[in-house]
């Protein structure tokens, strides 16, 4: 063991890491506990929708509001934030290779830009909608 006047020397090289690591893991247990809640919620609210006898315009804007075609549902979760493919799979529920089919068009279409990045473990992929794709997803 160390001398008692070296003791903090051990902690700096346990905090350190420890204080670099946490904020991660605490982002993404929120993150799956939100995706959780959301689900659950929107569960309840189409139960609730469907019990409720009268029929009011109030109700049927989100209907209205919601894209039609998977390119739309697409660019709509590019243009809230999701930058990963496999978030926005996990997210959507489509094939893989429907997804790739769709955000092919898209890039081809130039609604959606694609950037290699190297990250901290190899190199990784974002996607990010372009000023077209963004005046089209919100028009």
């Amino acid at each position: 063991m160390a001398e008692d006047g070296f003791v903090w020397i051990y902690l700096i090289f346990l905090l350190i890491p420890l204080s670099r690591v946490l904020p991660r893991v605490i982002k993404k247990y929120k993150m799956k506990n939100s995706n959780v809640n959301t689900q659950s919620s929107d569960k309840m609210f189409n139960l609730s929708n469907t019990n409720s006898s009268k029929s009011t315009d109030k109700f049927e804007t989100p209907a209205k509001l919601t894209p039609k075609s998977i390119d739309m549902l697409v660019l709509g979760e590019l243009s809230h934030g999701t930058k990963n493919f496999d978030m926005i799979q996990k997210k959507l529920g489509i094939d893989p290779e429907k997804l790739d089919s769709v955000l092919e068009d898209l890039e081809n279409k130039k609604l959606m830009k694609v950037e290699q990045k190297q990250g901290l473990f190899g190199p990784k992929i974002e996607l990010h909608p372009t000023e077209e794709g963004l005046k089209k997803y919100f028009s």
